[in-house]
């Protein structure tokens, strides 16, 4: 799709100046208190504005339409699939799902160093099912609650819970949002995550095997929870399941968007919630009764318009040119492995989906292996600061005073270890898949 080289224009010029205000006030958000949906989203209406302004004035005003009209069909997927797998989440904690978990575990009796394998394991699997976010909350809460007389444990385990859950995330579609904008742009197909699986391990457990020796050998107190799942919340989960499946079915087999596939299991869960509910009030049974749309009231809006201003901000300088010129100094500069390896790295500090849609949307001449190293890189690099993830800073909210940015910055080197030790692996595991060039669907 052409397009013009504005980069030295007015208009390029402001979009730029435009974009990195915004993104300033995003990284104050806790000096500001300003949701970090709202500067971007302007950012995006004011740097659309002037592209549209510029093609106008060269007579191209079908062609900026065409192409924010491509951007609005990818946000719209996203849009979708992310509504039904967050109200599948909201609806698995308000059937306490996540709390009988948490009670399992704590029964257990184990020693702080078996729960810290634990936690970390379980983490790792799970943030591939669900998302790194969710699941570094939900093992934070069990490891805050069983090492309360402990706060080394707390602080080691919280890290190791953050690399794992974003490790996890990185070989599956579905464990983090650039995973997911990788796979619904047909770069990698569902399969081909799972060759991510022993460099996302390693990148776990090299850490995990160094910050172990600090976790005291000695057991927690015993502490009761006797937290149970609602009824229905088993059920829940085979639709979540079932939903997880239709949308992997709509893409591989019927070459549908997956979001279609996982509406259709927003409807199971609409369905079920219906019967559930009935019974519930013929029994005078509350803890039967499930409102499927008050799932919906609970969804992180700032997040999914953060996606949006972000997409449509990053887009638009895309438009603009600047990727080109980006993807020319990083891949044509540097080479393909560098390249990938440095925006990792920088996802620690910027976030990692302006990050992964800017390299999607520059679409540089890759071999098959380069693309599984950039999701894998961009999955994990956020783990080398407590910032640099989704999961770290929700995990320093849940658990303040117990994990903080300096105590993540102390095992930062560990951490970087198993990120080199991941990329190796895949360089070596992978090697043959480096041969041939891919470019997006």
């Amino acid at each position: 799709m052409e397009q013009l080289d504005l980069t030295g224009s007015i208009f390029g010029i402001l979009s730029v100046m435009i974009f990195l205000g915004a993104y300033a006030l995003v990284v104050m958000e806790e000096t500001t208190h300003m949701r970090k949906s709202k500067p971007v989203m302007l950012a995006a209406g004011l740097i659309w504005m002037l592209i549209g302004i510029a093609y106008a004035r060269h007579g191209l005003s079908d062609l900026a339409h065409e192409k924010a009209t491509h951007i609005v069909e990818e946000y719209g997927e996203l849009f979708l699939f992310l509504l039904v797998a967050i109200t599948y989440v909201n609806t698995l904690e308000e059937r306490r799902v996540f709390d009988a978990l948490r009670a399992k575990l704590i029964g257990m009796g184990l020693s702080y160093r078996k729960l810290f394998w634990l936690t970390g394991i379980i983490a790792f699997f799970l943030s591939g099912i669900l998302d790194n976010l969710t699941t570094a909350l939900v093992m934070g809460t069990v490891v805050v609650a069983v090492g309360r007389a402990a706060p080394k444990f707390v602080m080691i385990g919280c890290i190791s819970i953050v690399v794992a859950a974003n490790a996890g995330g990185a070989f599956t579609p579905f464990g983090d949002i650039t995973t997911l904008m990788v796979w619904q742009k047909g770069v990698i197909e569902f399969f081909e995550f799972f060759d991510l699986f022993l460099p996302s391990l390693v990148n776990w457990l090299v850490p995990a095997a160094i910050m172990s020796f600090a976790i005291p050998n000695e057991m927690p107190a015993r502490t009761e929870d006797n937290a149970r799942m609602k009824p229905g919340g088993a059920m829940v989960i085979v639709l979540f399941g079932l939903t997880i499946g239709s949308a992997i079915s709509f893409k591989n087999f019927l070459h549908l968007p997956p979001a279609m596939g996982m509406m259709l299991g927003l409807g199971y869960l609409q369905i079920y919630s219906y019967f559930l509910t009935r019974n519930g009030r013929r029994q005078h049974n509350t803890e039967l009764v499930l409102d499927s749309f008050k799932q919906f009231e609970r969804v992180e809006w700032d997040t999914l318009l953060f996606f949006f201003g972000i997409i449509f901000a990053v887009g638009g300088l895309g438009v603009l040119g600047y990727l080109d010129m980006l993807s020319v100094a990083l891949y044509d500069g540097l080479g393909a492995t560098a390249a990938n390896t440095i925006l990792g790295i920088m996802s620690a500090v910027v976030d990692n989906i302006p990050l992964m849609f800017a390299v999607l949307t520059m679409e540089p001449d890759m071999s098959h292996g380069q693309w599984l190293l950039i999701t894998l890189t961009c999955g994990v690099g956020g783990s080398l600061l407590s910032i640099g993830s989704a999961a770290g800073v929700a995990l320093m909210g849940q658990a303040r005073g117990h994990y903080s940015f300096s105590g993540h910055l102390k095992w930062s080197w560990a951490i970087a270890l198993g990120y080199f030790a991941a990329i190796g692996v895949h360089l070596l595991l992978n090697a043959h898949l480096f041969e041939v060039a891919v470019r997006p669907h």
